[in-house]
């Protein structure tokens, strides 16, 4: 090593770490907290939700209350929680899904992030007092549709995909007092935001592997009106994915920055 790199090398040691707020530490960032993931089947996985999370230095809290897994009377140990979709209905009288729905006052409560995809933001629509219903007409939205973000939405990220994908039969309204983040045709409530709390119509969350399983096991939700055919799926993909993986991961680093901001 040069006398030169040596003395670079040196002055580079005795600085101090510094965090994002500018001030000094001394210490290595402490670590973050999990996030808390809600999953409805054995056989679910948060998707790309999760690996987004765990590329953001998150570890992962999944419990799945179905099955019997309590959930917390407080998220100080999490840094948010998802809820994630599954084939009931936020409408059931299943004791998982009213305790579930019951349990969201926790997160709006304490103002924690919280994120509802497809069920999970069914449950949120209903928690706040919104309808939760098929489409009048018995349509559904299986496969990749368009979609349109408001002012609001585009607020929040600025960058939407054009087409995202869907799964559902079900759809609320917008509650009240709640902001619309993006339309759709025949869902028109596809996103809205309640403080810290997003719900998302979607699912962003689907990966390849979890895309042929559905549409191989999805027979009935596939021959519904509606419905995209199994090779639109894929097709779209090609053209779509993209673009909706790159929104993902700029939505959930929106999502957590106040926590992360507040660990910092």
């Amino acid at each position: 090593m040069s006398s030169q790199a040596a003395r670079l090398q040196a002055s580079l040691l005795q600085r101090p770490v510094r965090l994002r707020d500018g001030g000094p530490a001394h210490h290595a960032a402490l670590p973050l907290r999990p996030v808390l993931i809600i999953l409805h089947q054995e056989c679910s996985s948060p998707g790309r939700v999760g690996n987004a999370l765990r590329a953001m230095g998150h570890a992962l809290d999944i419990r799945r209350p179905r099955f019997g897994d309590p959930l917390p009377d407080t998220l100080d140990g999490h840094a948010g929680a998802v809820v994630f979709g599954g084939p009931m209905s936020a409408n059931d009288p299943d004791d998982f899904i009213r305790r579930e729905t019951a349990w969201l006052a926790v997160p709006l409560r304490e103002h924690r992030p919280l994120l509802g995809i497809c069920l999970g933001a069914q449950m949120l629509a209903r928690h706040l007092g919104a309808r939760v219903a098929p489409h009048p007409q018995g349509r559904v939205e299986v496969g990749y549709y368009p979609i349109c973000p408001t002012a609001a939405g585009r607020a929040v990220c600025g960058s939407w995909p054009e087409h995202v994908y869907h799964w559902h039969g079900e759809g609320f309204d917008l509650p009240l007092g709640c902001e619309l983040l993006a339309e759709g045709d025949d869902f028109p409530v596809q996103a809205f935001r309640c403080g810290g709390s997003y719900a998302l119509q979607f699912h962003p969350d689907v990966t390849y592997a979890m895309l042929c399983r559905w549409t191989t096991r999805g027979g009935e939700r596939l021959a519904a009106p509606g419905a995209r055919r199994p090779e639109e799926h894929f097709a779209d993909r090609a053209v779509h994915d993209l673009a909706e993986r790159a929104w993902l991961a700029a939505f959930l680093e929106r999502w957590l920055r106040p926590v992360a901001a507040q660990a910092a």
